[in-house]
C-alpha cells in the first residue's frame, strides 16, 4: 500500500484505476478506514477514474498523528487538502460518508482550490451533529482511563456488531475488526482517536452549513433510502444549501451505500465525474 508523507502524519492509502484518469478522493468515516471503498472504487476505476482511498486520522489509522498535528475534524479537512496537494491532484472528485461527508463539507468551503465536483452519500450535517450513537464515547472521552474502558470492549465481536451493524445490509464484520485494531493495539492512535471524540461539538456542522452557498461545484448529494443513522430530509437541505446541487436517493442501501448498492452508486459517481470537469 503507497503511502505519502504529510505533516500530520504518514498517511496510508490505495490508488485504483489509470493515474491519467479524473481522479476521485474518498473520506470515510468516523473510527473507519479506507477499506470501506474498496467495490466502489474497483467499479469507477473500472470506468476510467483514478480512485485514491485514505485512511484518514479518523480512528482506524495505521501510522499515528505526529506531535502537534490538529486532530479535530477541521484537522483532517487540513489533511485531506494536504493530501490533494502532495499528489498534485487536480480537478478533483471528492466522496464523503458518515463523519467523512462532514469533512468533505469543511474541505469544499476552506480548502475548495483543488475541487471539481462533491459527492455527499449519507452524513453528518447541520444540527444532526455529533450522532447520538458515539455520545457514550464523547463522554468517555474525558480522561484516557475513561477512554480505555470504553475502547477496550471493540476486541468483543458482540460490541463491533452493535457499534457497526445497523449501518448496512450486508455483514461488514470483517472490515469493523480490521479498523478497531489499530486503536486497540497502538495507545497513539487511541490517543488520537480520543482527542477527535472530546473535540465534537454540533457547531463544526453548523458553522460549515452556514456556508454550503460558497460550493460552486457540481454536488451530488446520494442518500441511503434505508438509512437508520442520517435523515433523509437533510439531504434536501444540503441540495438546497449549494447552487449546483441534485439528489439521488439509493434504494436498498444503509448508511454504507458502496457496500450495500456499489453499482447504484457507481452509476451515480461516474455520472458527475465523467460529466462535470471542472475545466
Amino acid at each position: 500500500m503507497p503511502t505519502v508523507e504529510l505533516d500530520q502524519l504518514t498517511l496510508h492509502y490505495t490508488d485504483t484505476g489509470p493515474d491519467t484518469g479524473r481522479p476521485v478522493v474518498f473520506v470515510h468515516g468516523y473510527a473507519m478506514g479506507g477499506s470501506l471503498w474498496d467495490e466502489l472504487a474497483t467499479r469507477l476505476a473500472a470506468r476510467g477514474l483514478r480512485c485514491l482511498a485514505p485512511t484518514w486520522p479518523l480512528g482506524a489509522h495505521p501510522s499515528p498523528l505526529r506531535p502537534g498535528a490538529d486532530p479535530t475534524l477541521p484537522g483532517v479537512a487540513a489533511t485531506v487538502a494536504a493530501f490533494l496537494e502532495a499528489l498534485d491532484l487536480t480537478d478533483v472528485v471528492l466522496v464523503g460518508n458518515d463523519t467523512g461527508g462532514l469533512v468533505s463539507q469543511l474541505v469544499a468551503v476552506h480548502h475548495g482550490e483543488r475541487l471539481g465536483a462533491l459527492v455527499l452519500t449519507s452524513c453528518d450535517a447541520f444540527e444532526h451533529f455529533p450522532p447520538a450513537i458515539i455520545k457514550p464515547f464523547i463522554l468517555a472521552a474525558r480522561t484516557r482511563p475513561t477512554w480505555r474502558a470504553a475502547v477496550k470492549p471493540l476486541a468483543l465481536r458482540a460490541v463491533r456488531k452493535r457499534a457497526y451493524g445497523d449501518l448496512a445490509h450486508r455483514d461488514v464484520e470483517p472490515l469493523a475488526a480490521q479498523w478497531v485494531r489499530p486503536a486497540l493495539d497502538d495507545p497513539r492512535v487511541a490517543e488520537d482517536l480520543r482527542r477527535l471524540t472530546a473535540s465534537a461539538h454540533q457547531e463544526t456542522s453548523t458553522a460549515v452549513a452556514a456556508r454550503l452557498g460558497e460550493v460552486t461545484v457540481p454536488v451530488l448529494v446520494a442518500w441511503s433510502a434505508d438509512d437508520a443513522f442520517f435523515p433523509r430530509g437533510d439531504a434536501h437541505r444540503l441540495v438546497a444549501a449549494m447552487p449546483q446541487a441534485q439528489l439521488r436517493i439509493l434504494e436498498g442501501a444503509r448508511t454504507f451505500s458502496m457496500i450495500d448498492q456499489p453499482d447504484a452508486l457507481a452509476d451515480a459517481v461516474a455520472d458527475i465525474a465523467v460529466g462535470s470537469p471542472a475545466s
